[in-house]
């Protein structure tokens, strides 16, 4: 994944960061995904975090870390974490993970 398209999957909108999913989150996306939104939580308005599952069908433990660490960076603002366009699969892993705890499911 190159990094515009990196770039295209990152967008801010007003204080939110929205953050598009891609079909698959293993730990080589959850690198390149962390590391984008990091440089936008230092650089930028950044409030609250929008995780948008809507391409995604899969995502490991790697995943997991990846909501874990942007939200221990985003709660130190008072900000929030949600998920959107979450399908029963990736919903099921966000209440067997634990992440029902951190993440605001919207429906």
């Amino acid at each position: 994944m190159s990094g515009n398209i990196m770039e295209e999957r990152l967008q801010m909108i007003e204080n939110y960061l929205m953050i598009r999913l891609p079909e698959e989150i293993d730990h080589h996306q959850a690198a390149k995904i962390s590391k984008a939104a990091d440089g936008y939580i230092m650089k930028e308005p950044v409030k609250h975090i929008v995780f948008d599952f809507e391409d995604t069908r899969f995502m490991d433990s790697s995943g997991v870390g990846l909501i874990v660490g942007r939200y221990k960076k985003i709660i130190c603002f008072g900000g929030k974490v949600y998920a959107v366009n979450a399908d029963e699969r990736i919903r099921r892993i966000i209440g067997l993970s634990g992440l029902k705890n951190i993440l605001n499911v919207i429906e």
